[in-house]
């Protein structure tokens, strides 16, 4: 069997690990689970078993890691691969460490380090390399990463602690306060993705929402609108505004009339909430593209870095920042 697919990407998410090995694709794609024995601190399951056993499990990323590296690597074509695993903007020289060691206990023979909005830009199709600003956004489960990008590096970027898991969080919390009854996570990201949304849209739908009622301990259903439910999605959507607003401030003005004509791209599931495009494009007056692909831009992005590795090296980090 031919061994050009070795070299492997690992976009190591909040919500979804995916592995992309060269040559082949996206061969993996599972929750970012850990299921540990509390007793013990010993691995029950990763992943897709681990998510029917509890929920997210912090404090992990290591043996995760190793888990779905070696899940993949156990096929005869990948003897000692090149890894690359995405990571989020400004990570510290610490936490690069953590991950490059994982890398190398499962068996890579070099393990290099990609910024999550760079791989979001190769993925989505950005011209990086070009004297040109590029910007992306990418929102993701746990973090959004926002970064102006132009000449292969990242000229500025923000990184905050709201994504796609803060979306569905605000409206367990809404839900909870406005008519006490208690969601589930899986409930509300349905709900989300049914009526969620950024901006007023036409033709909007009302939704049956079942839940326990905190003053009964019984199931309860109600009906909510998709103005109830963009109100309760509020907060963490003006926090991403919010990024996009700091990191332009913060673009060289050089650059600023590049991102007027070429406007702004959008990767990662957060990407989809319906509206969240308008919304922007009315708060920044730009252009807003959402990627073709956006659950897939960033290990896509990291998986052209294997297949055209000489052309794409110099947007990798092989050693941590001190």
């Amino acid at each position: 069997m031919s061994f050009i697919g070795r070299d492997m990407a690992v976009d190591l998410g909040t919500a979804n690990t995916l592995v992309y090995v060269r040559g082949r694709g996206i061969v993996l794609n599972e929750p970012s689970v850990v299921a540990v024995n509390q007793d013990t601190g010993g691995i029950l399951a990763v992943g897709l078993e681990a998510k029917k056993m509890i929920g997210r499990t912090p404090g992990n990323t290591e043996r995760m890691l190793r888990y779905f590296i070696q899940k993949v690597h156990r096929r005869r074509y990948l003897a000692k691969p090149r890894i690359v695993v995405c990571v989020p903007s400004g990570i510290t020289g610490v936490e690069q460490r953590a991950v490059k060691d994982a890398g190398y206990a499962a068996g890579a023979r070099k393990v290099y380090i990609i910024e999550e909005p760079m791989a979001a830009a190769i993925g989505a199709g950005l011209p990086i390399h070009e004297p040109t600003g590029n910007m992306v956004v990418d929102i993701g489960g746990g973090t959004t990463e926002v970064a102006v990008i132009s000449l292969g590096g990242i000229v500025t970027s923000l990184s905050i602690r709201v994504g796609g898991d803060e979306l569905d969080q605000s409206i367990i919390n809404w839900v909870k306060r406005e008519f006490s009854l208690l969601l589930g996570e899986r409930t509300a990201e349905e709900i989300k993705m049914a009526i969620g949304s950024a901006y007023p849209l036409q033709g909007e739908n009302d939704a049956e929402i079942r839940g326990r009622d905190l003053a009964t301990g019984l199931p309860k259903t109600i009906v909510v609108s998709a103005a109830e439910i963009r109100k309760a999605l509020e907060e963490p959507v003006n926090a991403i505004i919010n990024a996009v607003k700091s990191t332009l401030d913060k673009c060289p003005p050089e650059l600023s009339s590049d991102l007027m004509d070429r406007g702004i791209v959008l990767t990662g599931g957060g990407a989809l909430l319906k509206g969240l495009d308008e919304r922007l494009r009315k708060e920044t007056g730009m252009p807003i593209h959402i990627a073709d692909r956006p659950l897939d831009a960033v290990v896509e992005g990291s998986g052209k870095c294997i297949e055209e590795f000489e052309a794409l090296e110099k947007v990798l980090i092989s050693e941590p920042r001190r």
